[in-house]
């Protein structure tokens, strides 16, 4: 899959790109992430790529032409087929949740050109007319596109096979349909008992001791105990759609939270 990006801050990306364990996805080409500045493709000496908003207000606007003209390059490298398009995604506040199904659609997908936007926006008219779909990570907002950019490229990178060293690692993500959408269980890992701040604490015991099913059984209810504690909607939605079984529910039941 090809992911172009249109960022004013391209030299943001290189050490996104080289380092960590996604960096295979990225050399490899499996993920490829091509940059494209829009000051390369503004007018006159200074490269202008915003203005002052009409109406007034305060910032500046990034402009529709520049954005244009970088985008009629970017389809020109891409040569896709008219009606084979990759969509234009614009990273904005008043976008689509990213959430874990959206990511694996985009894993599974040709890519898309991410849009980057800066200072008080984008120029409307470019959004209205080649802007496909929106996205945003959250209920705030970030000074430009470009950590949301690196955040998607890093959660689709981290799903395609090969990258992550276990292959069945990423499966047992929070809200993978593997764990029926719930949050990961806890982890724990040497030493056996460490020495914090509050003193001597142990892993649990059954972690211990080799017995597979049992360590799936502990894992599975502290992944309910965890997912009712701190997004008790998910756990109402695995519930309603059948996915909580009677061993599920029995444990829920005996700690009062059915």
């Amino acid at each position: 899959m090809r992911f172009d990006v249109i960022t004013l801050f391209p030299e943001l990306f290189a050490p996104f790109l080289q380092h960590g364990i996604n960096r295979r996805a990225f050399e490899s080409g499996q993920v490829a992430v091509h940059l494209w500045n829009p000051r390369d493709f503004a007018e006159g000496n200074y490269r202008r790529v915003d203005d002052r908003p009409f109406g007034g207000g305060p910032g500046m606007v990034m402009m529709a032409e520049p954005l244009w003209q970088c985008l009629q390059a970017i389809r020109t490298a891409r040569a896709e087929a008219d009606d084979a398009r990759g969509p234009v995604v614009l990273f904005s506040p008043i976008g689509e949740a990213l959430n874990h199904a959206g990511v694996e659609g985009w894993s599974r997908s040709q890519g898309a050109v991410l849009v980057c936007g800066r200072y008080e926006g984008i120029d409307q008219r470019f959004i209205d007319t080649c802007v496909d779909r929106q996205i945003s990570l959250g209920d705030f907002v970030l000074s430009g596109g470009e950590i949301a950019a690196m955040a998607l490229l890093d959660a689709v990178a981290r799903l395609q096979p090969g990258v992550l060293t276990d292959e069945g690692s990423h499966q047992q993500d929070s809200f993978n349909p593997a764990l029926d959408g719930l949050l990961d269980s806890p982890h724990h890992t040497r030493p056996e008992v460490w020495q914090g701040p509050r003193g001597p604490m142990a892993v649990p015991e059954v972690l211990l001791g080799g017995h597979h099913e049992r360590i799936a059984r502990h894992r599975r209810e502290q992944s309910l105990l965890l997912t009712a504690s701190r997004r008790p909607d998910l756990l109402a939605r695995a519930r309603a759609q059948g996915l909580l079984d009677a061993a599920d529910q029995a444990f829920l039941r005996a700690q009062g939270l059915l």
